[in-house]
């Protein structure tokens, strides 16, 4: 892979159409007076599909990778039988992240946050001295670390303590990757604070979430797999949401796809899924508020602890910011639904029963709501629809295997001390970052 090119892309603003070039790790327009996504406008306006033997680098025409790193997987795309029998749908398609070899997926931790991590790592420059910082509720954390400790790139986590079992791995990790918590009682809003209070210190970069081109066009291979799989843009793409940000990566995805030219015109009603009681975009969505409503910090911490997909426990996800989950919503004429956690366990009980293998809680969401579409007679049998099943086969994986867990080199409170933060973290990388 050492001979790969760059991609040739350019930035350009939601909020204004302007037009930049990217001068390395931009997350926004910095002209731009109004909170708005960046997008990525790729040189090749026609996707060139490359070897499957490259991973998620056979779709680095629109991807913003300036190289290739070992070790990746990408979505597997296959047409349902017998979740399709059940449902009485015709076409509908699965879309696999995670580790199911049967069908050819190959993603060691198990979700598509494996598709952010190589995407962004790779963007980063091969000579970046400086610590990239994830706040994660768990997954991504899984993914960001394994790319990580592969390729040698340095890696501060914060996840909360309670999400601290996600966090297992075939063998220990490269000692690059350090990992931070907050202390029980705590959610992924509070590791996202943490990491805020680390970036306050000397060489430290931040991932960037939502606003990185590169987090959201690596989620985006889900939408590639589905439509270079099948022929077309589907008509309904379910997926369940913490930020949003799969469902946003979708919408870029299928408004590329048909500039492209080659796989239809149309857009994917866009249905996307909450985890109750913890539902602030639903909540939002249902009154048609572009901006998120008030609530208690304090419920809002509660009901996190209730739900079992706790990857979906965003309470600042990028919903009203110009090109967010608002937008693509609003534009591809999708919805926002809710499930509780009695349906996303039917649910995965039923995808596993059906096709073969477990999912995870996050996953079972979604298919809940393709249920719930169904009963009420809101999809026509032979509409296509792309199911994302953002994660499983863990239970494939961890198959008799002995774990290892990463362990936090460090607990924080809830309401941490700024300095001490800082010293803590810029210490755990003194000899990395000298080296």
């Amino acid at each position: 892979m050492k001979d790969f090119t760059p991609t040739s892309y350019t930035l350009e603003c939601v909020a204004t159409g302007r037009t930049f070039e990217d001068e390395g790790w931009m997350m926004e327009d910095r002209s731009c007076k109004t909170p708005s996504l960046v997008r990525a406008r790729y040189a090749a306006r026609r996707l060139e599909v490359r070897s499957s033997e490259l991973g998620l680098y056979k779709y680095a025409d629109w991807l913003p990778v300036n190289r290739m790193l070992e070790g990746s997987s990408a979505p597997v795309t296959y047409k349902s039988k017998g979740l399709a029998k059940h449902l009485g749908l015709e076409n509908l398609y699965i879309t696999f992240n995670g580790y199911y070899p049967a069908i050819g997926a190959r993603m060691t931790t198990c979700s598509f946050k494996e598709t952010e991590a190589f995407s962004v790592c790779a963007r980063a420059a091969k000579d970046e001295k400086r610590v990239l910082v994830v706040a994660s509720a768990g997954n991504t954390a899984r993914a960001f670390a394994k790319v990580c400790s592969d390729n040698g790139i340095k890696l501060l986590l914060a996840v909360p303590a309670e999400n601290l079992q996600a966090l297992w791995f075939e063998e220990p990790l490269n000692p690059c990757v350090k990992l931070i918590c907050c202390e029980y009682g705590g959610d992924y809003f509070d590791a996202i604070r943490l990491s805020d209070l680390a970036l306050k210190g000397d060489n430290f970069y931040a991932e960037g979430g939502a606003k990185n081109i590169a987090r959201r066009d690596g989620m985006a291979t889900t939408v590639l797999s589905a439509v270079t799989t099948i022929g077309r843009i589907p008509d309904y793409y379910f997926q369940a949401v913490g930020s949003g940000t799969g469902a946003i990566a979708a919408w870029e995805a299928n408004l590329r796809l048909i500039e492209d030219g080659r796989y239809g015109s149309n857009l994917m009603k866009l249905i996307v899924s909450q985890n109750a009681p913890f539902v602030p975009m639903y909540d939002a969505w249902r009154v048609d508020s572009r901006e998120m409503l008030a609530a208690d910090e304090d419920k809002m911490r509660r009901n996190a602890e209730i739900i079992d997909a706790k990857v979906l426990s965003n309470r600042r996800p990028p919903y009203g910011i110009a090109g967010g989950l608002y937008d693509a919503l609003k534009a591809t004429g999708g919805d926002v639904m809710v499930c509780t956690n009695a349906q996303a366990r039917k649910a995965r009980a039923l995808f596993r029963e059906l096709e073969g293998v477990d999912i995870y809680s996050a996953a079972g969401v979604a298919l809940a709501s393709l249920v719930k579409c169904v009963e009420a007679g809101r999809i026509a049998k032979d509409a296509v629809v792309m199911l994302n099943i953002t994660g499983g086969g863990e239970e494939h994986s961890k198959e008799d295997k002995e774990l290892w867990y990463l362990k936090p080199s460090h607990v924080f409170p809830l309401e941490p001390d700024t300095d001490d933060v800082v010293a803590k973290v810029e210490a755990l990388f003194a000899k990395n970052i000298a080296e």
